[in-house]
């Protein structure tokens, strides 16, 4: 399967420095675990945590799953060991927080060696030169970071985000435009799951590929939003085997429940196929 096509539905992140939690997400259906060396973790704590990453990386266990690691931010104290430490344990991409410029970006890039990074969004300058740092090589993935975003733009977001709409389709834009992937930003509210799901289900319509968290309880439904339905598969499917019989037969327009069936369409199709995954 290629990297574009892999599911990336949920990434949870965990704090590096809590056994616990790093034990648990060995048993947890998340496809991407994000161990996280930044917000979560103390200043005086860093140094410990970024050993106990290392350690959760080279100890394995972690079958399917995707682990990354979160860096601090470039130009802080722990910035250049964090990335070094990334480098040293073969994590599937590095996550780099506060990305507002295609040249921090180009630095970042060059920090990780030949580890791809995931560029988070979550300044208006990050907003505003996304396509910039979307198209800058050694980039896999933007990912939302809506909380200071929102503290930056001194927005007061509703249920619906209706003042951050406008970012996050900046941010999926971006990240189409350069065939990179995108994600959306973590729900902070654990006990309101309700509301965790309809903000994965925007996530789904505004375009993202996947949604970021912070607690094992939002990794279930992530899935299930962010999986194809059996109704999607089966949509599909027939699509497929309507043009493959067009093709057969060589007929000169195929047609799918009515509709016409062009080459995108199958493109797509295939796409949805790709995207299974066990929930």
């Amino acid at each position: 399967m290629s990297d574009a096509l892999r599911p990336r539905r949920s990434a949870l992140y965990l704090p590096a420095n809590r056994d616990s939690a790093i034990a648990k997400a060995r048993t947890l259906p998340a496809d991407c675990i994000i161990l996280d060396l930044e917000d979560a973790v103390q200043p005086d704590a860093k140094d410990a945590a970024r050993d106990k990453a290392l350690t959760a990386a080279n100890a394995g266990g972690w079958g399917d799953r995707e682990l990354l690691l979160r860096v601090n931010g470039l130009g802080t104290p722990w910035s250049a060991t964090d990335f070094a430490a990334a480098r040293a344990g073969g994590f599937a991409a590095i996550v780099v927080p506060k990305v507002d410029s295609a040249a921090m970006a180009a630095a970042a890039v060059a920090a990780a060696g030949d580890t791809p990074i995931w560029a988070m969004i979550e300044t208006p300058r990050g907003v505003i030169d996304a396509p910039g740092i979307a198209a800058v090589p050694g980039v896999g993935a933007l990912l939302a970071g809506m909380a200071d975003l929102a503290k930056d733009l001194q927005a007061r977001p509703d249920a619906a985000r209706t003042p951050l709409l406008y970012s996050l389709s900046a941010i999926v834009l971006a990240a189409r435009a350069a065939g990179k992937q995108a994600f959306d930003g973590v729900f902070t509210d654990i006990q309101d799951a309700a509301g965790f799901e309809a903000e994965a289900r925007q996530g789904l319509m505004l375009g993202f590929d996947g949604k970021s968290l912070i607690h094992p309880s939002q990794v279930e439904p992530c899935n299930r939003v962010f999986s194809p339905s059996a109704a999607d598969i089966a949509e599909a499917e027939g699509l497929i085997a309507a043009y493959e019989a067009g093709l057969a037969t060589g007929a000169g327009v195929t047609t799918f429940r009515g509709k016409m069936v062009e080459v995108l369409h199958v493109a797509e199709a295939r796409r949805v196929l790709a995207l299974q995954a066990p929930a």
